[in-house]
């Protein structure tokens, strides 16, 4: 499977790539989870074609992140905490207010440094970032160092899987499985909740 993705990516203009590259961490940002870190590994196995460039997808994917860090970074800065304290923001929970100032003031900007690393709560973090109003140009600067960093490392994979290309067609396989038993087993989990509720609730 993988091998026919691999070869049929080869053939897309490459600027459509590094335009994909760019809004894909972006979106995941603004609307986790999304699949970013797996498509900036498909578009790292695309430099062993020569059909994209390492330093140029390094820099893109590196903007896209960063985009979306800072638009959530200024929307926290421009929430009133006074509303949030106050229950105001219904989307916004105290305890997770409570909870983002102790760990910023534990571990100081190490969280900003390593926010890339962390998948599923990035856009909290950068978002709460804003909220504690962390200082910004440290802030840019960390949060810059981290998403250069963690492409460095997707984009690498790719050069691997695209060196290999069984060994990248098993490893999709083997996430793909996982990630079924997985949602399968979340679905079954809710769908008995459900009834077991309905059937609390009518006896």
């Amino acid at each position: 499977m993988f091998e026919e993705i691999f070869l049929s990516l080869g053939t897309f203009n490459p600027y459509l790539i590094y335009a994909v590259l760019l809004v894909i961490p972006f979106i995941e940002n603004i609307f986790p989870p999304s699949p970013s870190d797996l498509i900036v590994v498909l578009g790292g196995s695309l430099i062993v074609q020569g059909t994209i460039h390492f330093i140029p997808a390094l820099i893109v994917t590196t903007i896209g992140s960063e985009l979306g860090f800072l638009l959530l970074y200024y929307f926290g800065m421009q929430t009133d905490k006074k509303l949030v304290r106050k229950g105001k923001l219904k989307f916004i929970p105290i305890e997770s207010l409570e909870t983002a100032e102790k760990w910023f003031a534990k571990y100081g900007f190490f969280i900003i440094l390593f926010n890339r690393f962390i998948s599923g709560i990035r856009s909290i973090i950068s978002f709460f970032a804003g909220l504690s109003e962390l200082e910004f140009y440290r802030t840019l600067t960390l949060s810059t160092i981290s998403a250069l960093l963690w492409n460095i490392i997707l984009l690498t994979l790719g050069i691997i899987f695209g060196e290999n290309i069984a060994l990248a067609d098993n490893a999709m396989n083997t996430y793909s499985s996982i990630i079924f038993i997985v949602l399968t087993g979340m679905s079954l989990f809710f769908v008995i909740k459900f009834f077991w509720k309905k059937k609390r609730a009518d006896a």
